[in-house]
C-alpha cells in the first residue's frame, strides 16, 4: 500500500463515525473519490455514490462498503453528574469498562472514562461484567448541573484508541469494521478507472449498516447496477481463542486474501466472475460457506429492485467489534485489486441471470 492510500486509510480510521453520525468521516470519503470520479452525489441520510462513467451500453457494476462503526450514547446524567451510556449497534460490553471515550457534541468533544471499580475493592471470585447500561461514563463533572453544561442526551460515545502498526503488513485500531470496506470501495472503483475499464463503476460508501443495513436499503432502492460487491470484515480465526473454532467459523486466515463468501445472498455467478477474476489476476483468495443471512450490506442489495446480483466480500479482521481489531493491508490491496478486475471481466457480459 503505497504512502497517499495509506494516509487515506488512515484519515477514515481516525474519523468517528457510529452509526447515524456518518457525516465526518463521509466528508473525507467523498473528498476523496471526487478525485476521479464522474459525478459523486449524496442523499438525506448521508450516503454517499460515487459513479464513474463506462462505455455505451456497458454493464454497471457498484463496490459498496458501509462507513459506520458501533459505540455508544449518552441515554441519561444522574444526580451526580456520572452519565449512563446505551449502545449503538453491537458494542461489547466486555471491552468498554476502564476505557478512555470521547463524547461528541454539538460543541466539540468531551473526554472522559469508562468506571471501572478497583480490583482491590471488588469480590473477583464473583466477577460479573455489567451490561453498557448500567456501566457509567465519568466526566469530571461534580453535579448534574455541570455535566448537562458539557454532554445532552443522544450525543453519540466512541472509545479513544490511535491507530497501531504491527509487525509487518498488520494494523490495529477501532473502526476497522468498516472504514476499510469503505477504503477498498473507493481504491477499487480508482484502479478500475486507471484501467480505463468499460464498464461503469460505482463505489458507494453506505450509512448505518450496524443498525440493519438501512443505508444500502436506501441505496438499494435506486442504484441501477448488474452486480453489486459489499466489501465487509470477516472474522479471521487463526487466533487462540478461535483456534479450535474452524468447524463452526471457517478457515479464514489474516493474510490470505479478501474472502468470496458462497450461498444465500451470494449470487453464484457473480461468484464465479469474482473467482475468475482473481485467477486472472493472480490474486490469493479464500472461500466461505454462507448458509445464512450474510449479516452484511450484500443482504440489502440482493433483495432490491427485484433482485440485485450480490456478492458479500470478506476482509480478515481479528478481534471484531473490539477497540483493537486487527487487520493486514496486503489483504486489503488485494481486495481493491480484485474488484477492479471483476469491473475488467464484466465488461462484456450481457446478463448475471441464472440459468434456468
Amino acid at each position: 500500500m503505497d504512502e497517499n492510500h495509506r494516509k487515506f486509510l488512515e484519515r477514515l480510521l481516525e474519523t468517528p463515525s457510529p452509526s447515524g453520525f456518518e457525516t465526518a468521516v463521509q466528508r473525507c470519503w467523498v473528498e476523496y473519490v471526487s478525485e476521479f470520479a464522474d459525478e459523486v452525489r449524496t442523499d438525506e441520510y448521508g450516503n454517499a455514490v460515487a459513479r464513474i462513467d463506462g462505455g455505451d451500453d456497458a454493464p454497471a457494476i457498484a463496490f459498496t462498503g458501509h462507513a459506520d462503526e458501533i459505540g455508544l450514547m449518552v441515554s441519561s446524567v444522574d444526580d451526580d453528574g456520572f452519565v449512563h451510556p446505551s449502545r449503538v449497534g453491537g458494542s461489547d460490553r466486555t471491552v468498554t469498562k476502564g476505557q478512555h471515550v470521547e463524547i461528541h457534541t454539538d460543541d466539540g468533544v468531551v473526554p472522559g472514562v469508562v468506571g471501572q471499580t478497583a480490583i482491590h475493592l471488588r469480590d473477583t471470585e464473583e466477577d460479573e461484567i455489567e451490561d453498557v447500561t448500567e456501566q457509567h461514563v465519568d466526566v469530571g463533572a461534580e453535579s448534574e448541573a455541570e455535566a448537562r453544561e458539557l454532554v445532552d442526551v443522544g450525543d453519540p460515545i466512541t472509545v479513544e484508541t490511535s491507530i497501531r502498526e504491527l509487525a509487518g503488513s498488520r494494523m490495529a485500531a477501532r473502526g476497522m469494521d468498516n472504514r476499510v470496506g469503505i477504503w477498498v470501495a473507493a481504491e477499487a472503483a480508482r484502479r478500475a478507472a486507471e484501467r480505463d475499464t468499460a464498464a461503469t463503476v460505482y463505489a458507494v460508501s453506505t450509512v448505518q449498516e450496524e443498525l440493519g443495513k438501512q443505508g444500502a436499503k436506501m441505496v438499494g432502492f435506486d442504484l441501477s447496477v448488474d452486480a453489486a460487491l459489499a466489501v465487509d470484515v470477516t472474522h479471521a480465526v487463526d487466533s487462540p481463542d478461535l483456534s479450535d473454532q474452524e468447524d463452526e467459523h471457517g478457515e479464514v486466515e489474516l493474510g490470505g486474501g479478501p474472502v468470496v463468501a458462497r450461498g444465500s445472498s451470494n449470487h453464484p455467478k457473480v461468484v464465479r466472475v469474482a473467482r475468475e477474476a482473481a485467477d486472472a489476476a493472480g490474486l490469493p483468495v479464500q472461500l466461505q460457506a454462507s448458509g445464512r443471512a450474510t449479516g452484511t450490506d450484500a443482504d440489502a442489495f440482493y433483495t432490491s429492485q427485484g433482485g440485485i446480483p450480490s456478492l458479500n466480500v470478506g476482509l480478515p479482521n481479528r478481534y471484531m467489534h473490539t477497540p483493537v481489531e486487527v487487520i493486514d493491508t496486503e489483504d486489503l490491496d488485494a481486495a481493491a485489486d480484485l474488484l477492479a478486475e471483476f469491473a475488467v471481466q464484466s465488461e462484456e457480459r450481457e446478463s448475471y441471470a441464472v440459468d434456468i
